[in-house]
């Protein structure tokens, strides 16, 4: 099987580079220089297991119709990335595997909901210099149907491939899955504000807290929107739900379990990545999306609404805030008001 991994950023080259390894026939897509590093002397893996190098094919750009195709461009990249590859993906099973909620639907649009397989990815993944990418595969992934509470023969010939690669787990409801993943993405913002590490942040005894009031936030619009959360493997959605709605101090309690699952490879999330490569981010698919949704239903978000904000500040200016004026920027609003 011609699997085509379109997007060599960090979540595209482990799974591509894995796949690899493991016997498949991977041809993966990215920029130059990472192509052309990956071609000469193959792709390096790092970080908590021991540092592989893995040869594979790589390309600017996809000239040949795979039988499978794992996309794995961010969300802001995926609409260009469809209109690119569209002719040659035409009647063929894809992996969205991007952060957020839209993704599925991008690709359906173009390629047909038969077509679409959803992935939500688990494991941490980073990407900051050409030929290399750091990996922790503690978890891996989970796969699903976006548009129905079924998992079908294509989808389980999928997942088997997958866990080739990596540990899988399939989803009866990856819709409530990808806003579970989405309410533990709020702890992208911060790192991409301040320029630190999730553990970093998580050191910061505001900026720990802040992160716990974000997902309070995300969980308390999804309820009144009357969304559900489906559980991940580690993350059941009960338990985060039931955390997060705990009254003020008693929310130290998720805050310490956050930092505590941080472990020791700095985690640098997907949003502080692409401000390294100075390159847009998915804030607006992240944060944005709980705003979205909060406008649509009349509920204020003032702290995802901040989020935003600043962390367009920074793409645009360069400049890394401090926790104090990530505070001073939080008091400065109308009084937001906790979820």
């Amino acid at each position: 099987m011609k699997i085509a991994v379109i997007g060599a950023g960090a979540v595209g080259s482990v799974l591509g580079g894995l796949l690899a390894r493991a016997g498949e026939d991977v041809i993966l897509v990215g920029r130059q220089p990472h192509v052309d590093l990956l071609n000469d002397h193959g792709l390096i893996i790092d970080g908590a297991s021991d540092r592989m190098t893995i040869r594979l094919r790589a390309t600017p750009r996809l000239d040949v119709r795979p039988d499978l195709a794992l996309l794995t461009v961010k969300t802001q990249d995926l609409p260009a990335a469809l209109e690119e590859y569209s002719a040659l993906l035409r009647g063929v099973p894809v992996v969205v595997t991007q952060n957020g909620v839209r993704a599925d639907q991008m690709a359906a649009d173009v390629l047909g909901r038969q077509h679409v397989v959803g992935c939500v990815v688990l494991f941490g993944a980073t990407y900051l210099e050409p030929g290399r990418v750091t990996c922790t595969l503690s978890r891996g992934v989970v796969v699903g149907e976006p548009f129905a509470q079924r998992i079908d023969p294509r989808t389980r010939t999928v997942a088997a491939l997958l866990g080739r690669a990596v540990p899988v787990s399939l989803a009866a409801d990856l819709p409530g899955a990808r806003w579970t993943k989405l309410v533990v993405n709020e702890t992208n913002a911060l790192p991409a504000i301040t320029g630190g590490s999730a553990q970093d942040v998580f050191a910061d005894g505001y900026l720990r807290d802040l992160t716990v009031v974000l997902m309070a936030e995300a969980v308390g619009t999804l309820r009144a929107a009357g969304i559900g959360m489906a559980s991940l493997p580690g993350t059941p959605a009960w338990a985060l739900a039931s955390l997060l709605r705990l009254p003020g101090p008693l929310r130290r309690v998720p805050a310490a379990l956050l930092a505590r699952s941080t472990g020791v490879v700095p985690i640098l999330g997907s949003t502080l990545q692409s401000i390294r490569r100075g390159v847009t981010t998915e804030i607006d698919y992240l944060c944005g999306e709980v705003v979205t949704l909060g406008a649509r239903i009349g509920r204020a978000t003032p702290y995802n609404s901040a989020m935003v904000d600043l962390v367009h500040r920074v793409e645009d200016t360069g400049e890394h805030l401090t926790a104090w004026q990530v505070r001073q920027a939080i008091d400065a609003r109308e009084s937001p008001r906790t979820p």
